[in-house]
């Protein structure tokens, strides 16, 4: 089977289609869009500028992947989106390539889900498998890692870190850099614990129990977070605790939790 193009879709010559691509009618594609086989572009959907888009991705109607970023300081200099394989951007959601202050690019994993009305802005830098419920949003420069779930209704604030499986509750804001395998929730968002819905799909008991551990002695003991990231990094054997101490000691916009006095 070879490639599909409805009648009523712009397709700009210079386009690359890979294999089984179908583009629905009244979808617009770039002559610098590269999209890979078996990836299907709904009704309405727009596929725009220098955008490369891996194999077996479904992108539903009305969805803006690769317009111009929303950030004043773009002038027109070239930029790109990079998108991986069998990814899920439902209906409206917007996607933005990078800027030249961050480097030109937005990249995005393999097997996330992006609900209606999520937007990823410019030079965001996202993980795989990854689910963003609907009109979650995430403005200029924030990286999430792999299996990170943020709930519905919630924006997070330029240049911030979300780590490996941690989960941003709906309805919250996001200011501050959130460790892995964390839970956060509020309006500012600080740490409610540990995502063990998460954990426990990911990993075994030895390796959640060494995480619990840590996440006592990181948020709970009321000594000063950095010097107890840096203990831990020196004596645990647990590679997941190291990664967590790892995140905390290079953090830039600090990890929002509730401090307690000794």
């Amino acid at each position: 089977m070879g490639v599909s193009i409805h009648p009523q879709a712009i397709v700009e010559e210079g386009a690359q289609l890979g294999e089984n691509v179908e583009i629905g009618p009244f979808a617009y594609v770039s002559a610098q869009a590269k999209i890979g086989d078996g990836t299907t572009v709904g009704q309405c959907a727009r596929i725009d500028g220098d955008t490369t888009i891996g194999r077996d991705n479904r992108i539903f109607s009305h969805a803006v992947v690769g317009s111009i970023p929303q950030d004043l300081k773009y002038r027109g200099e070239p930029v790109r989106l990079i998108i991986g394989d069998r990814n899920i951007i439902r209906e409206f959601t917007l996607i933005n390539p990078g800027t030249e202050g961050g480097g030109g690019v937005t990249k995005i994993g393999d097997g996330n889900l992006f609900m209606g009305y999520v937007h990823v802005a410019h030079d965001c830098i996202i993980g795989d498998g990854c689910i963003f419920a609907n009109a979650a949003t995430l403005a200029g420069h924030v990286e999430i890692g792999d299996g990170v779930v943020v709930g519905g209704l919630t924006p997070i604030h330029q240049f911030v870190k979300v780590g490996d499986l941690a989960m941003i509750a709906g309805a919250s804001a996001l200011s501050q850099d959130v460790p892995p395998y964390c839970l956060a929730e509020g309006n500012r968002a600080v740490l409610r614990g540990l995502n063990l819905t998460g954990l426990r799909r990911a990993m075994d008991r030895e390796k959640i129990d060494a995480i619990k551990r840590a996440y006592r002695a990181l948020f709970e003991s009321g000594e000063p977070l950095k010097e107890v990231a840096r203990k831990l990094l020196e004596e645990s054997g647990s590679e997941e605790v190291k990664k967590m101490c790892r995140f905390i000691l290079e953090t830039k916009r600090g990890i929002p939790y509730e401090r307690k006095s000794i």
